[in-house]
């Protein structure tokens, strides 16, 4: 059993390098099954992603992949540090990387909502 719970959890993005695809716009739906994590997410410059992800410990190690509205598709790879906030809900701070388009890198912070 994970100490994390990220099934039926939602997240938006409260800050990303400028080099980054999402915006406050864009929804993460996240899915777990055990260490498998899932995510669909869309919305601001996001016509429709998906995360996959193994979660250990407090850290998830994650692919993603995107289209966006101008119709690019992109796909990357990202860890991130799992904390808890004072009032229990999940913060992901993300170290990331794009494999696509020159292999830009990045950081990102993503906060559950309701």
């Amino acid at each position: 059993m994970t100490k994390f719970n990220f099934n039926n959890k939602r997240f938006a993005l409260i800050q990303n390098s400028d080099n980054g695809q999402v915006n406050t716009e864009t929804i993460f739906n996240y899915k777990q099954d055990d260490n498998l994590v899932t995510a669909d997410y869309f919305g601001g410059t996001i016509k429709y992603g998906k995360i996959i992800a193994e979660l250990k410990g407090d850290e998830l190690n994650m692919l993603y992949q995107c289209l966006t509205t101008d119709n690019q598709l992109k796909a990357g790879k990202a860890l991130a540090q799992i904390t808890l906030t004072e009032n229990g809900k999940i913060k992901l701070s993300l170290d990331w990387e794009w494999l696509t388009n020159g292999n830009d890198k990045g950081k990102s912070e993503y906060i559950e909502i309701e």
